[in-house]
């Protein structure tokens, strides 16, 4: 593992903060990020102690040593930052100190007036120890103190003056006696990422219909052509539904009934046909030129494009006939297909995961992902996660990162909080929440405080969604444009990454097929839409402010210090986010009731936000531009669901006279 082999010393370290899943699991970090590492470590009697952390990229084989130092009670801590992509290990060690143990023991005898002559003695013989294991310079430093410390025309005091100065200590430390250190048994990981897998804003959109003539099959071109819109909201990745030929077999016609008619274009996760499989672009969106020139324009306007990936196939997919061993036959002789009782998606047919030939089906599925990336993606929306084996996925991801360590991956998991939580150590970059159920003050307080103060926050990077394809919540469906503006808010200030799936959300869009169903009337999974997104009712330019706040607030780009406050009404929730230098410390305060008019008294934790309770200071709403003085712990809140539902203040402490 490192020099420390032998775990035969004193010391005991245990506790470790930063460790996983008892170190099976890496933690998630950001290049630039420092990393913070505590422990117990402790050994018998009261001899002095050191300890260190060590750290390395994984492929490096050269450990960094950072010092560790004592808080209380034993306990320590170290830290380190992460510099470049990819997986850093990480490790500690501790060792019983001689020369900090007899420098303590020499201070405390001069302090009580005791003779120390062999007290010099002792500490003679430790240096030259030490200076045995020095060389050069340092070395010939250590021997003067030797001599010095030994010599007959040198009184005690200079002797003992000199034992404890911070020069002989630290060159001591360097050439400290660690053979019997104890070395803790485990090499933990961290996986670093770039900025975009903790702070980005998506946006969802079919291509299919981004063309300006209605009926009309959208094309790459017309994506295109649609990228200032997109930017001009804020909005820092696209994600687009699958682009691959959909298959005819079975297809899904509009409102998803069983049976489609002439022209129904069938949806984008039925894949494959004559045309190709996930290899392959749908002809009418266009080729693979144009697709490379729309990752191209993108960049320009600050976006990134990110692909779905869906692993499953239509019944016309190339791999239903080359492949036959990847599926899973039934007793008559026909595919399983995709089922969710009582739900049915004939035109979907599972991989099988089971099968024997389980080397080939992942390699295959490891090169789909390896050929977008090679065609420019660097960020992938992973469709049903959690209904393929965690090995392929721990695998999948790794493999991937290994050799392109900037690739993105979030998990698309609406499922049981275990398996969310798996699957983000397994590797995925972000998650998908159950944001979009969490309505009511205590829901939202509650989880929002496990993923943001607990060891959640280490691997799991939440990415907010108030709708999707699949999903209109009863909160959308019921409150109309306060509800969409308010959802907006919340997922974009309680987490760093939210996304909204358009121009359905813009726009408001908010009828059911029936009332047992989550989806959309008219859901555009089974069909091309035309949407008018110049419309008046729009609410692009409130996003558009929203998403400008986010890239101008430090404090929003991060969700390790969300804070809730009390305020007496349920129907209003407040939390603050803000840096570690309190240089910028947001308030957000959000009416869940989209009909009326809130009000109420919030109380603020003054010692948080490093403010003294007589202080007077401001509070400048981002969103309208109004200001507000204000004084003590507790104030006046309002908030009018028609006007806006939302304040996002900026805390400015000390700008009142």
């Amino acid at each position: 593992m490192n020099e420390y082999e032998t775990n035969q010393g004193r010391v005991v370290i245990e506790s470790v903060k930063l460790e996983i899943d008892y170190g099976h699991f890496p933690v998630k970090r950001i290049i630039g990020d420092t990393v913070v590492v505590e422990a117990d470590i402790f050994a018998d009697g009261h001899d002095v102690l050191s300890a260190i952390l060590l750290y390395r990229r994984e492929e490096d084989n050269h450990w960094n040593e950072a010092p560790m130092e004592l808080l209380i009670n034993d306990r320590w801590r170290g830290s380190f930052v992460v510099k470049g992509l990819g997986r850093y290990k990480y490790t500690l060690a501790a060792w019983v100190d001689r020369f900090k143990s007899w420098r303590q023991n020499l201070a405390k005898k001069l302090e009580a007036a005791q003779d120390v002559s062999v007290e010099l003695l002792v500490g003679t013989e430790i240096v030259r120890e030490a200076s045995k294991r020095a060389a050069g310079r340092d070395a010939n430093i250590l021997l003067e103190w030797v001599n010095t410390l030994s010599s007959a025309e040198r009184t005690e005091t200079a002797k003992a003056r000199l034992a404890l100065s911070n020069k002989v200590s630290a060159l001591m430390y360097k050439y400290s006696d660690r053979q019997s250190a104890t070395a803790y048994p485990k090499e933990l990981e961290i996986i670093v990422d770039r900025s975009k897998a903790r702070f980005s804003a998506w946006y969802e959109m079919f291509p299919r219909s981004c063309a300006n003539e209605p009926g009309k099959h959208g094309t790459f071109k017309d994506c295109t052509a649609r990228l200032p819109y997109i930017a001009g909201m804020g909005f820092d990745v696209l994600y687009l539904p699958p682009i691959h030929p959909i298959g005819h077999s079975n297809r899904k016609g509009k409102n998803n009934v069983t049976k489609a008619q002439r022209g129904d274009p069938g949806t984008p996760w039925a894949i494959g046909s004559k045309e190709g499989g996930h290899k392959a672009i749908h002809p009418q969106l266009g080729t693979f030129k144009e697709f490379r020139e729309l990752l191209a324009r993108a960049k320009e306007h600050g976006i990134e494009v990110a692909l779905d990936i869906a692993f499953q196939c239509s019944p016309d997919h190339p791999y239903v006939k080359e492949h036959p061993e990847w599926f899973r036959w039934r007793p008559d002789g026909t595919v399983q297909y995709a089922e969710n009782p009582p739900k049915k998606y004939q035109d979907i047919y599972p991989l099988e995961f089971e099968t024997e030939h389980w080397k080939e089906l992942w390699a295959e599925l490891k090169s789909i992902v390896l050929f977008w990336v090679e065609q420019g993606v660097r960020i992938f929306r992973v469709d049903n996660p959690h209904t393929k084996p965690f090995a392929f996925w721990e695998w999948l991801v790794g493999e991937v990162k290994r050799e392109y360590p900037d690739v993105i991956f979030l998990s698309e998991a609406f499922t049981r909080p275990k398996i969310m939580y798996r699957l983000a150590k397994l590797g995925f970059s972000q998650s998908y929440t159950y944001f979009t159920w969490r309505n009511a003050k205590w829901e939202l307080e509650q989880y929002f405080t496990e993923l943001t103060q607990t060891d959640v926050r280490e691997y799991f990077r939440p990415n907010l969604w108030p709708n999707t394809p699949d999903i209109l919540g009863d909160y959308l469906r019921d409150g109309g444009r306060p509800a969409f503006m308010a959802r907006l808010v919340l997922a974009a200030t309680l987490s760093a990454s939210y996304g909204i799936y358009g121009p359905a959300f813009e726009l408001c869009e908010n009828r059911r097929r029936d009332t047992t169903s989550e989806e959309y009337l008219n859901s555009e999974k089974y069909e091309i839409k035309h949407w008018d997104i110049n419309g008046p009712d729009s609410l692009k330019g409130f996003i558009a402010k929203v998403n400008s706040i986010r890239k101008e607030t430090p404090a929003l780009q991060s969700n390790l210090n969300l804070r809730f406050h009390r305020i007496d009404n349920e129907q209003l929730i407040a939390y603050s986010k803000m840096t570690d230098d309190l240089n910028n410390m947001i308030l957000v305060v959000v009416n869940l009731d989209y009909r009326y008019k809130q009000s109420a008294w919030l109380e603020l934790s003054l010692e948080e936000l490093g403010l003294d309770h007589d202080q007077r200071y401001r509070v400048h709403d981002l969103l309208n531009d109004a200001s507000y003085e204000w004084r003590g712990s507790r104030n006046y809140i309002e908030l009018d669901p028609v006007v806006c539902p939302a304040h996002i203040f900026r805390i400015e402490p000390g700008v009142m006279k």
